[in-house]
């Protein structure tokens, strides 16, 4: 089995929102892979170039970033659909994805879709987020993400004369210079999912299992309301023994597209359960559920956050009481005034 580790450069329009096609806010223009052995170790690299049909002239921020230029990309690139074709077939056949964040297999199959090419990847289309696994391993008390080029300054990679970042082939190798030197095998279990494509069907649903969490992935539904009226988003199960689970704190709005709530299995104790509203790309929802085993300081956390989710909610109400009140009084004294000046 090897990992194909790789990464995407796109444009988008130089006008903004604008100019831009709903359907492909981002055209790819480049291509850059490296593949690993088992070992980490590099055996071959894909580098192509793609010359744009979308947008045909470059971001500013783009041009900044990746110092293409479009001359450059119309002489030596070529057609998308060829350009993926060949990224697939050098890709082989027993292969695993690796990319630094979430947003390249996404954009890989929303130009695919554009450019009506079929998709074969699996479903679930399952791959390593190398930048989510290094902040599991290092940056557990920060949730902020770092930076391809941060994580390789950190691990004391040399960055070589010839292989500037921002280039899809170099940040290809750099991030598999990376997954070579951090210690993987300890989050090799927590792959991400895509969620590009996501269930139509009840029976299409996903269930993942991962070291003291699983994770649920709904079917679509046309509104947030309808996904949270379903049982099957919001049972919830315990992650050991499969038991449904009584809740000790009913599911709460943490925000408008998160929602919490507190279990407990009388043989593996308290867990945790999560829903995620997510958007699905056809404009309707859908939900992402993971239950985790938690502990009595955990358990506080969420009753803490209930109580101020409530707090926020009675204060609300009663500011739109008094404004409602004080509306009603404006109102009834200005027809006060009217009825005085009409009188005299």
């Amino acid at each position: 089995m090897n990992y194909i580790v790789f990464d995407l450069e796109w444009n988008q329009s130089p006008k903004g929102k604008e100019g831009a096609v709903d359907s492909l806010p981002f055209e790819i223009i480049e291509i850059g892979a490296v593949k690993l052995d088992e070992n980490f170790r590099q055996t071959d690299e894909f580098h192509q170039l793609i010359s744009p049909e979308v947008y045909p002239q470059l971001h500013y921020k783009i041009s900044e970033v990746t110092h293409l230029d479009m001359e450059v990309l119309k002489r030596q690139g070529i057609a998308f659909p060829e350009a993926v074709c060949r990224f697939l077939a050098w890709c082989g056949e027993d292969y695993t994805f690796v990319t630094w964040g979430s947003m390249d297999l996404t954009e890989l199959q929303r130009n695919m879709t554009y450019y009506k090419m079929s998709i074969p990847f699996p479903m679930p289309f399952l791959y390593y987020d190398l930048q989510k696994l290094y902040g599991l391993l290092y940056c557990q008390e920060s949730k902020d993400k770092l930076s391809l080029d941060q994580a390789v300054e950190a691990m004391a990679i040399e960055v070589e004369a010839d292989r500037p970042f921002h280039h899809a082939m170099d940040d290809a190798y750099y991030t598999g210079k990376v997954m070579k030197v951090m210690e993987f095998h300890r989050v090799k279990a927590f792959l991400s999912m895509d969620y590009y494509r996501i269930p139509q069907r009840p029976e299409e649903e996903i269930t993942l299992e991962f070291p003291g969490y699983t994770k649920f992935v709904s079917r679509e539904f046309s509104s947030k309301e309808e996904a949270l009226t379903d049982k099957r988003v919001t049972d919830v199960i315990c992650p050991r023994c499969r038991r449904m689970l009584r809740k000790k704190i009913r599911w709460f709005a943490a925000n408008p597209r998160l929602y919490v709530c507190l279990t407990v299995c009388p043989e593996h104790g308290l867990v945790r359960g999560k829903i995620r509203i997510k958007k699905a790309e056809s404009g309707g929802v859908f939900a992402v559920r993971t239950t985790k085993f938690t502990d009595e300081e955990g358990a506080a956390a969420i009753a803490q956050k209930r109580d101020e989710v409530k707090l926020r909610r009675t204060e609300k109400n009663k500011q739109k009481r008094q404004a409602k009140k004080q509306a009603r009084s404006r109102k009834k004294e200005g027809g006060g005034e009217k009825c005085s000046a009409t009188a005299g």
